[in-house]
This record gives C-alpha cells, structure tokens and sequence, in this order.
C-alpha cells in the first residue's frame, strides 16, 4: 500500500508453472495490491502453454478481466529451454482449472510494460517472477523506462549459494542470462529475491493436507498445483519462490537486502546465468539483495492472505 493509503498499483510478469499460479493467487487476494495486468514470457513452459496456464489460474481466482499480454517465445539470443521436469508438461502439475472463453490483449508484453509506465507515472510497482525478456525489451522500447516505474522485484538469482538450473545459476536467470545482465546494468531499482532466501520459505505436505479438495479461488490453486509434488512424488514441501516476491511486495520488510551492484555471466560456459554481487562498500547503487528473509512472518502472510490453514510445523 503507497504512502497515501491507495493500493500500490503492480504489473506482473509470470511464466505460469505452478509457483507462478501461487504468486499469481497471492497477488490477487493481497488487500495492498492493485494489479493492472499479467503479461507472459517462455520459462517454465513455452510461451503458448505459459498464457494458457495463466488465463487458466486467472479464471479460478475469480479475475476473469484481468488484462494478459503475451510476451517474448524465446530467450534473447539462447535456445528456450523448459522446467518440465519439476512443474509436469503441462507447467501446472496436471491441475484441472476452467478454461473459459477469454483472449489475451492485443499489444505486446513489452509494449504493455511501456504503455502502464506511462501511465503510472512513476508509482507503478513490475514483478517478475520468470525470466526477464520482456522487460529487456522493454527497455530497449523506452530508454527512459528506470525513470517511469517505482521498483522492480525480481525473483531470479543464486548468490551465496548453488543454482538450481545448473551448479551455479538459478533457473530464471539461467534461461536468459543477457536479459537479466541487461536488466542489471540498467538504472531500474531492482529487488533481487534469490535462492538465498527463497529455499526457507516453505509449504510443507501437512499443510496442504490440511486444504480441502472442495476448496475454491487461491486455495483450490494451492491444492491443485501442488498435488503432484506431494502426491506423485512424494515430497515433504515446496519452496515458495515466486509467492516470497509477491510477499516482498507486500511488505518490504520480510527481507534484509544489501546494496550491491549485481552482475549477471553471460558467457558460453557452464557458469551462464551465474548471479554475482561486487563486494565494494564502497559503491552505492539501486540494486538490492535479499540475504535473509523472516520466513515464519512470510509463512503466516501466505496463509492469512490466501486463507488456507496451516500446520504448526516451522
């Protein structure tokens, strides 16, 4: 919520897998957040499957005229490679969600980023929680996009410990890396909210137990998507990556950042997408790295705003 007690207006980026769906439900039922619009990138899934899933997960939350725009297919100059493996083909775990009669907007993702800048002027809030090609784009249509837009908050990055696409870089990041060197280099305030604090925050298999399978709106979104992982494979929980940067929007003070310059490797080696901080305290800059999350707050935020029970496991 803004200084003036209106909701903080938020434009969100999303390669709708199945954190993507939590984060997007999440964002929805949040009371400080007006979000203006969905656009979609390839990640997770293809950019054909990742708009589908996103009309999908938009339909069984209940915001059927939500506007979504379709963004980039592939990464800027790499081949699209997919999480498959973890979200299932389909990105959603095989969740069944309506599929109603609705189409995506006209205008590009890129364009639309450009186009709520404008027209924000300067309080509009992006969250990207896949990877950032549409808004590399984006700032290639408008230079000028830094001076436009309040902040940025990225979930992408592994700084102070291993990837989880390759030893050394987190999936979002791994996918496009001279994407997020872009976005890096740019003058936009960035939050970065990495692996470092995403792997504490968690949804365990109690929890989603405790989920009625008649439930509707997020919590349905929850237990749907979910179902695969604890069911089918058999896993104890879900780290809840996208939903902490929504969290983050939400209240910026479940994390402990420092203001370090990130630079993104965009070579053709094994470290691509490799996500670094330069150590010089000496060098301020809009950048921030989130280090340390309080995840037990974060934890109770999630369940209160999306209304799902929770055990009393930590």
């Amino acid at each position: 919520m803004m200084a003036d007690g209106t909701l903080t207006p938020v434009l969100m980026d999303v390669d709708t897998g199945v954190d993507d769906a939590m984060a997007l439900a999440l964002a929805w039922a949040a009371p400080q957040i007006e979000l203006v619009g969905v656009t979609t990138v390839a990640g997770n899934v293809t950019l054909d499957q990742a708009t589908t899933n996103t009309l999908r997960v938009l339909n069984t939350i209940g915001a059927t005229d939500l506007p979504v725009y379709r963004g980039m297919s592939r990464p800027l100059v790499r081949d699209h490679f997919d999480a498959a493996h973890f979200h299932g083909n389909d990105g959603l775990g095989g969740a069944l969600f309506p599929d109603r009669e609705r189409s995506v907007e006209a205008m590009t993702a890129p364009e639309f980023i450009v186009q709520s800048a404008r027209n924000y002027q300067g309080s509009l809030t992006l969250c990207f929680v896949g990877p950032l090609t549409n808004l590399a784009v984006a700032l290639s249509l408008e230079p000028d996009l830094p001076d436009m837009v309040d902040h940025v908050v990225v979930m992408g990055g592994a700084f102070q410990m291993p990837g989880n696409a390759t030893a050394t870089a987190e999936f979002n990041i791994a996918v496009d890396p001279e994407a997020a060197e872009q976005v890096a280099r740019s003058a936009l305030a960035v939050v970065w909210i990495g692996l470092d604090v995403t792997h504490s925050t968690n949804l365990y298999r109690e929890d989603w137990d405790l989920i009625d399978d008649s439930a509707t709106g997020g919590p349905k979104v929850v237990r749907e998507v979910c179902r695969q992982a604890f069911e089918a494979r058999f896993a104890d929980l879900m780290h809840l990556h996208d939903p902490l940067a929504v969290g983050v929007l939400q209240d910026p003070s479940l994390i402990v950042g420092v203001d370090l310059p990130v630079t993104v490797d965009t070579s053709v080696r094994q470290t691509a997408g490799t996500t670094r901080m330069m150590l010089d305290e000496s060098t301020h800059t809009n950048q921030l790295v989130a280090v340390e999350v309080d995840a037990a707050r974060f934890r109770e935020l999630f369940g209160s705003v999306l209304g799902i029970p929770l055990s009393d496991r930590e």
